[in-house]
């Protein structure tokens, strides 16, 4: 989406949206807004440092408090054991509420992330959206099996809803991984409760509210704001709470994982972080194309993204030309305020994450490597396969480029890495092509372009990456439910075998 796209407004409109914005200040837990027992939370602009609200967080009393709402909710099969078709109309009904209020949600993102308003607009809230009606809609889709069994049994193969489901989403894509996540645990019959991160709060809140309003029961799907400590381990640790979803990083699912073995041996998911290859091969043709894919890759979304494409693995043959490209492509992406349509890219997170990103700012870059305020401009660095900014997950828009001279070296190098999320491969050959996505120990490679495949296809990492399930697609129902085999014997007692 671009700033002439006729779905955008104008940076007034979003700043007068912003100025009326009535905005979540509290939990919302067992069908309405209730505060929190925990200290505050104070939401800050990323852009500007100025406070846009404090919000009643929760503590371990609120956690015990919503499980058990949870809980009494899923057991009385208000929503668990509703007809599938009518769980897919109030979903239906909650895609069409989040449309209905999609620039408010939109600029209410934005204000709170620091990420661009274009792509608030034209990205995150409408395949939110698009995420939720997808899910709905295989409610009734999704068929049970039968095994083969022979005459004298029918053997059923049925899922059911897991249970009770903690969702602990990350501020980079709060909206979006909202609905990554409530999206087949809802459709499933699961109730949910969601931990957003400390930084962003409030859409997942107002969601919460549309979705009360759309018909989704008391205690299905509550929200309840705080920090790690006070909401996330405790979360983590409920002996009634069936199964935890997170998206963030490496090291706090290691903790999720030792939460599940200390409690109940609660099912754990994990979508975790990468540092992710575009290999660009010596034979890759339409290098305008190829160098816009890598720019997008490195910079969309300030490079917060877990799926980043943070190391360029290029030939020799075509770096130089490639480098030209690129380096063209960059001057193009603005960097400014987050409610200007025109920009690409926003501020960072908070201070702690600008620091962090900064401390891998050093002289010698190609383009970029000093921050300005909040905002860190595109910055491109070339360096050596085992250097520290070719192995550790920066988290900003930063790209290390790395010279290889052959396929073998791009390939070696791609998986000399304690991630494995995703992937691209660029090349004309479409056998070395397939080869070499094959070769990758990504969960998703691309070739000749960048991306995460879309709504029906799985998404999820190998080796650090990843654990325990896949977001997207029908195989992100599979972790929200339980197999069950139901075993009939249909011999007679009274005559043996023979049925006749």
């Amino acid at each position: 989406m671009s700033a002439s796209d006729p779905d955008l407004l104008t940076r007034e409109e979003y700043a007068a949206i912003a100025a009326s914005l009535d905005l979540p200040r509290a939990a919302f837990v067992d069908g309405k807004f209730r505060k929190g027992k925990g200290a505050k939370l104070t939401t800050l602009n990323p852009a500007t440092g100025e406070k846009l609200a404090d919000i009643a967080a929760c503590n371990a009393t609120d956690v015990n408090f919503a499980v058990g709402k949870a809980r009494e909710a899923f057991d009385s099969g208000a929503w668990a054991k509703l007809h599938p078709s009518e769980r897919k109309e109030i979903l239906r009904e909650l895609a069409k509420l989040i449309h209905r209020n999609r620039h408010e949600l939109s600029v209410m993102e934005s204000l709170e992330s620091g990420k661009p308003i274009a792509d608030c607009e034209g990205i995150d809230v409408p395949e939110a959206i698009n995420t939720i009606r997808w899910h709905a809609e295989a409610i009734d889709k999704i068929y049970d099996q039968t095994a083969p069994t022979g005459e004298d049994a029918v053997a059923m193969i049925v899922r059911e809803p897991i249970g009770v489901v903690g969702a602990v989403l990350p501020w980079n894509f709060p909206i979006l991984m909202l609905a990554w996540k409530i999206g087949p645990a809802l459709a499933a019959g699961c109730s949910v409760i969601v931990k957003p991160a400390e930084q962003t709060s409030m859409t997942a809140l107002r969601v919460a509210e549309l979705a009360h309003e759309a018909g989704i029961p008391r205690g299905v799907l509550q929200v309840l704001p705080g920090d790690g400590p006070s909401v996330g381990e405790p979360l983590g640790k409920h002996p009634a709470v069936d199964m935890i979803s997170f998206t963030g990083s490496t090291e706090t699912g290691r903790r999720f994982l030792r939460y599940a073995a200390d409690s109940n041996l609660k099912k754990v998911v994990l979508e975790c972080g990468g540092k992710n290859p575009a290999v660009v091969l010596q034979d890759a043709e339409h290098l305008d194309l190829v160098a816009e894919h890598v720019v997008n890759a490195a910079f969309w979304n300030m490079g917060e993204n877990c799926s980043a494409a943070s190391r360029l693995i290029v030939h020799k043959a075509v770096k130089a030309d490639l480098m030209d490209r690129i380096l063209a492509r960059v001057k193009l992406w603005r960097v400014g305020d987050p409610l200007d349509p025109v920009t690409s890219l926003g501020a960072l997170i908070d201070a702690d994450h600008l620091k962090k990103v900064k401390s891998y700012l050093k002289k010698g870059a190609v383009v970029g490597g000093k921050a300005d305020g909040p905002f860190v401009p595109p910055t491109i660095y070339e360096a050596k396969p085992g250097d520290k900014l070719a192995r550790e997950e920066i988290f900003g828009p930063v790209l290390t480029v790395i010279e290889v001279a052959s396929t073998e070296e791009a390939i070696a190098v791609a998986n000399d890495t304690d991630y494995g999320l995703t992937a691209s491969v660029f090349s004309a050959n479409g056998r070395q092509a397939i080869r070499a996505a094959r070769a990758i120990r990504a969960g998703t490679v691309t070739v000749n372009c960048y991306g995460e495949g879309d709504i029906s296809t799985p998404f999820g990492g190998y080796k650090q990456s990843g654990f325990g399930g896949r977001d997207n697609g029908v195989h992100a129902h599979d972790q929200y439910t339980e197999l069950k085999t139901i075993w009939v014997d249909l011999t007679d007692p009274a005559d043996g075998d023979d049925l006749g």
